[in-house]
């Protein structure tokens, strides 16, 4: 397995040159502003470190721990297919509401500190200024781009919801989902086929746990390679909770996961029926051959992703606590 390698200088420099060229970009085109009040360059008069700060504590939190990426990732995710960004899934339960990080689908979910930690900095900097929303966003963006993987902006200006109820996780995609399923499910939030099949792609990223894809091996899926149902088989031997990577580097975002989809290795049906369907097929093989037409459509995707039902003006707030409403 490849070990992931901290970001080099040049990296470091064509992040910082990136936010330069945002900034001149922003002034030039004198604060161009998207619905619902999103725009590049949003924070630049109010919070001028605000992409700065996030970036560096997304970071350093990678440097002391690589698999964060994937959490910090998955967590945008599953923030956004549910009530849109609104950070809604950072909310802790409260007597009175169980919320959405207390659903089975998201007990897994990890890196809730790093976006702690990067709102607590904000608010010593900027208080009251920074969404938890645009944080989840940021780092998310942030961490694919440490993990090796291509390099896209987006806007900013995102409200912090006030509803995070565990009854609206049904809402998050299944493991065991089929093709259809999948197309069905991304297509009512806007993502066309090939939407779904780069984010999907983020899968080279992180791991499954054996709790997620057991039942593949305990009804013989034939869609699974007998090589790889071996290995998946040991995996489990440890438990529900043993982890299985979802490609051959797990803290590297490339596009060995197509490859492993193609040897009928996907970990979850969820990915394998990308190659066994006939809809989706000649887009896992495009992904597997050209990485970088897989960047480039998962850039335009993550791009859709993050604009999903945002909160605007009175819709949300700006929470002082990531946590819990105001």
């Amino acid at each position: 397995m490849l070990l992931k390698s901290p970001p080099s200088l040049a990296k470091i420099v064509m992040a910082n040159l990136i936010g330069v060229l945002l900034i001149i970009e922003v002034i030039v085109s004198g604060f161009p502003f998207g619905a619902d009040g999103l725009s590049m360059g949003y924070y630049i008069m109010n919070c001028p470190l605000a992409e700065p700060i996030v970036r560096h504590t997304v970071t350093r939190a990678l440097d002391a721990d690589p698999t964060l990426a994937a959490a910090l990732v998955r967590m945008h995710f599953h923030d956004c297919f549910i009530e849109g960004c609104d950070g809604s899934v950072l909310l802790d339960s409260t007597n009175d509401n169980t919320a959405e990080k207390d659903s089975p689908a998201n007990l897994s979910l990890r890196g809730y500190e790093v976006i702690d930690d990067a709102k607590e900095e904000l608010e010593n900097q900027c208080p009251g200024v920074v969404s938890c929303a645009d944080i989840v966003a940021m780092a998310a963006r942030d961490a694919v781009f440490w993990a090796g993987g291509p390099v896209y902006d987006i806007p900013n200006g995102r409200k912090d919801g006030r509803r995070s109820k565990i009854e609206d996780t049904i809402n998050l995609p299944s493991p065991s989902f089929n093709t259809s399923q999948l197309i069905k499910m991304f297509g009512q939030h806007g993502f066309s086929v090939k939407d779904m099949v780069a984010l999907s792609g983020a899968h080279t990223l992180g791991v499954a746990r054996c709790s997620s894809f057991k039942n593949r091996l305990n009804n013989v899926d034939p869609t699974l390679g007998s090589e790889f149902a071996k290995t998946l088989s040991k995996t489990c031997s440890g438990g529900d909770n043993a982890e299985q990577p979802f490609d051959a580097t797990r803290n590297t975002f490339d596009n060995f996961y197509f490859n492993a989809l193609q040897r009928k290795s996907g970990v979850l049906f969820s990915d394998q029926t990308l190659y066994t369907d006939a809809r989706t097929r000649g887009i896992v093989n495009d992904y597997a051959r050209n990485q970088a037409m897989f960047f480039f459509n998962f850039q335009q995707a993550m791009g859709k992703m993050s604009l999903l039902d945002v909160k605007g003006g009175a819709q949300g707030e700006i929470r002082s606590n990531c946590r819990k409403i105001n």
